[in-house]
């Protein structure tokens, strides 16, 4: 089959798709809302059953429930999976009414680069490969559904699912938003815990009497913090609550935070810091409980992850596509799960954009198309 062909498809299909992009990202979806990334996941679902692609749910109660569509499923080769998320960081209403905007050049809106224009892609491509009449091979759509919280909603069954799924794939495409002509082989680990901190309440005047649960935390915020002047760990504290009144010496608040780590010695590091700052008293009268929220491994470079980036980069350039420059990634990604599984993996090669988890996202229109072909490719020639 003429890989061209399917190019000419995809171009064919893009303003479609843009209207499809525009639609799932005005369903807004943050994680903790359920229903709402089930509708999205029930957009996407509609869609495949039109296709007549294979269909797999698997519900969860907390969670948006988890999703794989397959293209091709009885075709011997091995597959190819493109995965990414649908729910989004912010509440309902932050973006207005509607919460997609477009002008000449990008998108603007919730999850329009991370990372519903990455599934939106692969829909693409599915789709002008399905038209152009290709099933040399199963082609795979893997939906997570709380890919921002660490999976905390369904205690990891997302990720469960997705490298059960993805377990024979040849490649691994997850659909993160892209930067430039890179893909990333590299991630940190995240590890989030609580520290709910007991003190003694007082009146304001009588501070000396009192033990309060604020200082103990200022005090435990400072040692955290230092993990930043360290090579390769950082802390963040991202939500302090405490207190009542400003006259009163508070009993009791908590902080949480969220630690970024390169590899198992430093996730080890993490911990061991995590329980001696607990463990110590810094103010007499005060006690420290922790909770480990949620952690997430990190992704470290391999071979089969290097090999698969080489072979997507022979095929680009035997395709006239741009090739990709490998590159790291300070966050976290689902992507590390299928790479300690020992599935091929390759991160953000969804659209491009910039401005994720803040009111200001977009992506660049032209990007949908860009990636779609990218998929389309390594689906044919890999």
């Amino acid at each position: 089959m003429n890989v061209q062909n399917v190019f000419d498809k995809i171009d064919a299909l893009s303003q479609q798709y843009t209207h499809i992009w525009e639609e799932v990202c005005n369903l807004e979806s943050p994680t903790e809302d359920k229903a709402r990334v089930d509708a999205v996941g029930a957009y996407f679902l509609k869609m495949a059953e039109k296709q007549g692609w294979e269909i797999e749910v698997e519900e969860y109660e907390a969670a948006g429930n988890a999703i794989c569509i397959t293209m091709n499923p009885n075709a011997k080769a091995a597959p190819v999976s493109i995965s990414g998320h649908i729910d989004t960081v912010h509440p309902v209403g932050l973006f207005g009414e509607p919460p997609v905007t477009m002008d000449e050049e990008k998108i603007y809106g919730p999850g329009v680069k991370d990372c519903k224009g990455g599934v939106v892609a692969g829909f693409l491509a599915m789709d002008a490969l399905a038209q152009c009449g290709f099933t040399d091979r199963p082609v795979q759509m893997i939906i997570q559904t709380d890919e921002e919280t660490n999976s905390r909603q369904s205690q990891g069954k997302t990720v469960e699912f997705m490298c059960r799924k993805a377990k024979n794939a040849v490649a691994f495409l997850n659909t993160e938003g892209g930067r430039g002509q890179t893909a990333v082989l590299i991630r940190k680990g995240i590890l989030r815990y609580r520290f709910i901190i007991s003190g003694v309440s007082t009146h304001a005047s009588r501070c000396p009497e009192g033990a309060s649960a604020i200082a103990e935390a200022a005090h435990k915020i400072l040692e955290l913090e230092k993990m930043k002047d360290m090579d390769s760990l950082t802390c963040n504290v991202g939500v302090i609550q405490g207190g009542t009144v400003s006259n009163t010496v508070p009993e009791r608040c908590e902080f949480l935070i969220d630690i970024r780590f390169a590899d198992q010695e430093d996730y080890a590091r993490a911990e061991e810091i995590v329980q001696k700052v607990a463990e110590t008293v810094y103010i007499p009268g005060c006690s420290c409980q922790i909770q480990r929220l949620s952690v997430r491994p990190a992704m470290p470079l391999c071979d089969k992850n290097v090999a698969l980036l080489a072979r997507m980069n022979e095929i680009y350039k035997e395709n006239g596509l741009p090739q990709l420059t490998m590159r790291a990634e300070p966050s976290g990604s689902d992507a590390a799960y299928t790479t300690l599984a020992g599935i091929p993996t390759v991160d953000n090669v969804g659209v491009e954009g910039g401005r994720i988890h803040s009111p200001e996202e977009f992506a660049y229109l032209r990007s949908l198309a860009e990636a779609a072909k990218r998929y389309a490719a390594v689906i044919m020639c890999i």
